[in-house]
């Protein structure tokens, strides 16, 4: 049946094929595949990090058209083993072991080129898969660009907080929880609760995650879509914020600028970043600066939309991926 109104999504759809992938280090990816099995190769990459795929990121792909494949990032999802548990080794759970994951996968799936797309922590993994392999990549879409540098891990956890003085203070208090006293920056803060998610007492852990997510639930406030990081309960919350606060504490595993200095390594790759100009969490900035270095992308700016962005942020999203099915 054609499916005529790029603003809406396509029909839910189930994987045909899913398994556990061994990539090493005692660590099992899990991955699915939904759609055609001849069509175009698509790979969505989650955001975070640690949040897992959603089966409901099929659905802006035509299923008739597109091979979508999703995978679990280590630690959280369905892969094992899971980041909640604090024995977990995330010494082995890096920005490189997560690009060598993918590039696995691809062999593994016989796949030669495919799209990729996703959104936030996704765009920053994204690029660095396709700065290492861009003979691997065919288009790429992203939505609420980021590239994890120190500097947007600062305003996510600091510089906002001018804007949100009450919560910040909260998530600032939360830092000191064991009895040590309230960190001071950005930076100080991100150690300070990813060392409160390697406790060994799990209230503490539980109490973290808990002021970690209603730091990013207030951040996102202002774009009227509920409590989506609080909502996340039990193990999904806890390995979810022990991956971001370890991810974070350590500038992603990225040389500082790294993704924006090389964007030219992704010359010939089409690309479509969209991208919100309220977005609190996540500054138009990053994206405009990627946009100067990597001359085949188009940058869609949504006036009304933040980082979880809205009707029209999909509908450019759904839109180019109309488009590059024809490629």
């Amino acid at each position: 049946m054609p499916h005529n109104d790029r603003h809406r999504p396509f029909p839910e759809s189930d994987p045909y094929a899913e398994g556990l992938l061994d990539v090493g280090d005692g660590n099992h990816v899990y991955w699915s595949v939904a759609g055609n099995p001849d069509g175009k190769p698509a790979l969505v990459v989650h955001g975070g990090p640690g949040s897992g795929s959603s089966p409901g990121a099929r659905r802006l792909f035509d299923p008739e058209r597109y091979r979508i494949v999703q995978f679990d990032q280590r630690g959280c999802g369905r892969s094992t083993p899971h980041a909640s548990d604090p024995a977990v080794d995330l010494s082995v759970n890096t920005t490189a072991h997560l690009v060598a994951d993918m590039e696995r996968l691809r062999v593994h799936l016989g796949v030669d080129r495919w799209l990729l797309y996703g959104g936030s922590w996704g765009s920053t993994l994204i690029l660095a898969y396709a700065q290492a392999h861009p003979e691997r990549v065919s288009e790429i879409v992203l939505a609420s660009v980021t590239t994890t540098r120190r500097s947007e891990t600062a305003w996510l956890y600091e510089g906002v907080g001018r804007f949100f003085p009450e919560a910040h203070e909260r998530f600032r208090a939360g830092a000191g929880a064991g009895g040590a006293a309230p960190a001071a920056g950005g930076a100080e803060l991100v150690r300070a609760y990813a060392a409160l998610m390697n406790h060994p007492e799990l209230p503490v852990r539980e109490k973290a995650a808990a002021d970690w997510c209603a730091w990013e639930d207030a951040v996102l406030s202002m774009e009227g879509q509920g409590t989506p990081y609080t909502d996340r309960v039990d193990a999904a919350r806890l390995g979810f914020v022990r991956i971001c606060s370890h991810y974070f504490a350590h500038g992603a595993f990225l040389e500082e600028g790294v993704l924006i200095g090389n964007a030219h390594r992704l010359a010939g790759i089409p690309g479509v970043l969209v991208h919100g100009r309220l977005d609190m969490g996540g500054p138009l900035t990053t994206a405009w600066e990627l946009t100067r270095g990597w001359p085949d992308a188009e940058l869609y700016v949504v006036e009304q939309a933040g980082h979880l962005g809205d009707g029209e942020t999909r509908a450019r999203v759904l839109a180019a991926l109309e488009r590059f099915a024809k490629g």
